[in-house]
């Protein structure tokens, strides 16, 4: 079962489905088994708040433990901390959900998996699949980056480019998974994808101290990172480890805004996505009705960053911080610079962006922010250089 079968029942082809499952844990009974060892568990799974019997089960490659980088920019009042998940083992946070979803696969015995993806998701179910002799079927759409394709017939899989969008890759998945009972991956459809991206909120809560971030800035396309940074903590809370949830800012691309837009709106409506970061550019958010939940249940903010303001940030992130990021991560610092120049951060916050993927994953989308010098003479280069 993937949605809720009385919820489903209404779902349509020009709205966002509904009926989402939630994971829930006996939060009680996890505190009273572990008491004052509850902290330790976190470190590096925190098996207690995952569906998965036995961390054996994650495979070899590396989960998770990316970095927190301190980042000290002129000018900067607050604390501000960059997490990069570019370090994954396909480069993206995406890692996170596949990491799950096929950790639960192998215990039930499953051997091929199914997944909708422009690229970074499709990637990365490819290159767990591949550590864990597991089959993979990715449907992208026919637009998606090259460097992300290539990454996904390189760890083996089969890959079916769709003529259209990410919603047509991704309908044309479930219709496969309908059809040939396949197991499939796509984010907000399958639960579990949100329990994987959870574990980002463990890693702060550890790396921070056993402290929650004051703010932290997540790029949104079809909700379900940021879905997953609110669960994580949000089981936190429960299992009475935390006093409060973050304030979690959700930031979209002013061409793919189908979630911030529709945050405060008394009715909801979707336009065509256009944007330059193809990680996020999603028609329907898949995730919308569980997102704007958790963003009006912990009083979150959305912030719309323009695709001029996303390269620019791209370019800072890089140029100042040493962290290449694709669009689609940058449009999260890109939403963090906006919220600083307007002063809505106070100097005494410690703040985290959350960065995604690597900016190798999509090279052309940045050509406007650099220029390659021609090729030069040696001999009068070193007769005429200086520094």
């Amino acid at each position: 079962m993937y949605l809720c079968p009385h919820c489903a029942k209404d779902n349509s082809v020009n709205m966002p489905p509904k009926g989402v499952l939630k994971t829930y844990y006996d939060y009680d009974k996890i505190k009273n088994q572990y008491g004052n060892r509850l902290k330790d568990e976190i470190s590096p799974l925190f098996l207690p708040l995952l569906p998965i019997e036995n961390a054996d089960s994650f495979g070899s490659l590396m989960q998770g433990e990316t970095p927190l980088l301190k980042s000290n920019q002129e000018n900067q009042t607050f604390e501000l901390f960059l997490k990069d998940d570019s370090r994954m083992p396909t480069f993206s946070f995406k890692d996170r959900a596949s990491f799950l979803v096929s950790a639960w696969a192998k215990e039930q015995g499953i051997e091929t998996i199914i997944t909708a993806s422009t690229g970074n998701a499709g990637s990365s179910l490819a290159g767990i699949c591949a550590s864990q002799k597991q089959k993979a079927i990715i449907c992208v759409p026919q637009n998606a980056p090259k460097a992300k394709m290539t990454q996904i017939l390189m760890y083996g899989a089969r890959i079916i480019p769709v003529a259209g969008t990410y919603d047509d890759a991704f309908d044309l998945s479930v219709a496969l998974t309908e059809k040939y009972g396949v197991f499939n991956r796509n984010t907000a459809y399958n639960p579990f994808t949100i329990e994987g991206k959870k574990s980002i909120a463990f890693e702060l809560f550890r790396q921070m101290n056993f402290y929650t971030p004051d703010r932290i800035f997540v790029s949104c396309g079809d909700g379900v990172i940021i879905s997953g940074v609110y669960k994580g903590f949000e089981d936190l809370l429960k299992v009475g480890l935390i006093d409060k949830i973050p304030h979690i800012v959700a930031v979209q691309a002013e061409g793919s805004n189908n979630i911030v837009r529709n945050l405060h709106a008394d009715k909801h409506t979707f336009k065509t996505s256009k944007t330059i970061a193809d990680s996020i550019s999603v028609d329907l958010p898949r995730n919308f009705y569980m997102s704007l939940d958790f963003l009006k249940t912990y009083k979150g903010q959305g912030v719309e960053v323009s695709d001029d303001e996303i390269l620019k940030a791209s370019k800072s992130l890089s140029s100042e911080n040493g962290v290449f990021s694709e669009p689609a991560a940058a449009a999260a610092y890109a939403g963090l610079l906006k919220q600083s120049a307007a002063k809505k951060i106070a100097d005494s916050e410690k703040v985290v962006v959350l960065l995604s993927g690597s900016g190798l994953k999509d090279i052309n989308a940045v050509q406007s922010e650099i220029k390659i010098p021609e090729a030069i003479n040696s001999t009068e280069f070193l007769e005429d250089f200086k520094f």
